[in-house]
């Protein structure tokens, strides 16, 4: 079962170790991401989170709000290559879109990917995410109304 945890010092190497293969620059690294939640810590608006199958760390999200827009957006998702192919992913996005319905506080979710991850696509759209025409740092954008 899908689960969100806090990063802490006992997930930290974990998480930062995380990779996708080097040739591949769909996602930016996970330190990368966690210097930027960081960056953004005062807007309190910036939610990294590692992604846990049971007690095992497999992946890593950030999520990004905007309450003004009542939009929540999936800024970051990653697996690396060994947690890839086994369902994480959709059951994460699920488990988002479920909290974010839950909360009351959003009216619709945004995620976008490199037009190349053609499996970023094939996910997204298969949970519901419909493509916004608009693109966004050279990525596609896609929007889930609640």
């Amino acid at each position: 079962m899908i689960n969100f945890k806090a990063i802490t010092e006992e997930n930290f190497d974990t998480i930062i170790r995380m990779k996708r293969p080097e040739d591949e620059h769909f996602v930016a690294s996970n330190a990368y991401s966690l210097a930027q939640a960081w960056l953004y810590r005062n807007n309190n608006d910036v939610y990294p989170f590692a992604i846990y199958s049971d007690e095992e760390p497999v992946g890593f999200m950030m999520l990004d709000e905007d309450l003004e827009e009542r939009c929540l957006v999936i800024w970051r998702i990653m697996f690396p290559p060994e947690h890839q192919g086994k369902g994480y992913g959709t059951e994460a996005i699920k488990k988002i879109v479920d909290l974010a319905r839950e909360s009351g506080k959003y009216d619709f979710l945004i995620i976008d990917y490199a037009p190349e991850n053609k499996i970023a696509e094939h996910v997204y759209t298969k949970l519901g995410f419909k493509p916004t025409g608009e693109i966004s740092n050279n990525e596609i954008v896609l929007r889930m109304d609640l």
